[in-house]
């Protein structure tokens, strides 16, 4: 397989410092905010992104330092395959984020719904377009049991690696 070279575009600054603190998904925290600062040759990028709500963020998991092919999600204590999984153990340490846009000042994007550690090296920056991403009748696995009645586990509110 072909080697592939990717390098950040700027940098996210986030109030967690310690893997510990993060939420397991930014949206159960989701007023807690954060800013992806870029390079100053990508902020022309930025120009219409504040006209939509959302964000996909696309960032480099550079606190892991492990690859699983199998992992033990923090709701279970089942093993799953990693692609089934949301562990930063993955083989290419690629971490994705649907964020809230606050604002976007000069080359810095603020942002809520943060669930990634202070420091991270940021890939990426997709619009979130309701019209291609949402979907319908989605089923997501072994964690329906763990959402069931719209109930948000008590374990969601710390990561755990």
């Amino acid at each position: 397989m072909n080697q592939i070279k990717m390098h950040a575009i700027g940098i996210i600054h986030s109030p967690y410092n310690e893997k510990n603190d993060i939420p397991i998904q930014g949206r159960f925290k989701d007023d807690v905010e954060a800013w992806a600062e870029l390079k100053v040759k990508y902020v022309k990028g930025l120009k219409d992104l504040d006209k939509f709500s959302h964000a996909i963020l696309l960032y480099y998991l550079h606190k892991s330092d492990k690859e699983n092919i199998k992992g033990k999600p923090f709701l279970e204590d089942v093993e799953h395959g990693i692609f089934a999984i949301r562990s930063p153990h993955r083989p290419n340490h690629i971490g994705l984020s649907v964020v809230k846009i606050k604002r976007i000042q000069e080359n810095k994007l603020y942002f809520t719904a943060v669930d990634m550690i202070n420091g991270t090296p940021l890939l990426d920056i997709k619009p979130y377009v309701k019209y291609f991403d949402s979907r319908d009748d989605i089923v997501s696995g072994w964690l329906d049991k763990h959402f069931k009645n719209g109930k948000i586990p008590d374990k969601t509110i710390i990561r755990r690696f």
